[in-house]
């Protein structure tokens, strides 16, 4: 008899050109909880600092949110958030996937509003919002992964 499957860990991205929020989440659960918000340097990830988290977290994969416009319409950061993703998987050669983010800084914000506690971290730590948009990221994509697909049959 095999072992039972373990369940997968994964980091969720949320990219930008000064700033990179990271989020640590279980399959299993659904959940994501904010990790680091690592900077960028010229539009240049913290290869150095991403490499160091997937050491210590050892993911099964990886979800980078690519933001797009309200309408689905791509953003100006749409192409620099889906090379982030290739790039990611060329360095590390783990399995990336992505995931449309719109809101998920906007939705952020409200999840810190809605917390005394967050609100103070907040006001300190402007990076926050980066952090808190990847978990919304991930959390998203642990939904959709985990929605019922639609049935499809055939005409035979």
């Amino acid at each position: 008899m095999s072992a039972p499957a373990r369940p997968r860990t994964m980091l969720g991205f949320d990219f930008g050109r000064l700033r990179i929020g990271v989020a640590v989440g279980q399959e299993l659960t659904g959940t994501a909880t904010p990790l680091v918000t690592l900077a960028a340097r010229d539009g240049q990830p913290d290869w150095d600092g991403i490499a160091r988290l997937l050491a210590e977290w050892q993911p099964a994969l990886l979800v980078v949110g690519v933001p797009r416009h309200a309408d689905g319409s791509d953003s100006n950061s749409t192409a620099q958030a889906l090379r982030f993703a290739r790039r990611l998987h060329g360095r590390f050669g783990l399995a990336v996937e992505t995931i449309d983010e719109r809101l998920s800084s906007h939705a952020a914000d409200e999840r810190i509003a809605t917390s005394a506690t967050l609100r103070r971290r907040g006001r300190q730590d402007r990076s926050a919002r980066d952090r808190y948009a990847a978990a919304l990221i991930l959390e998203s994509w642990f939904h959709h992964a985990q929605a019922p697909q639609p049935c499809t049959t055939s005409s035979d």
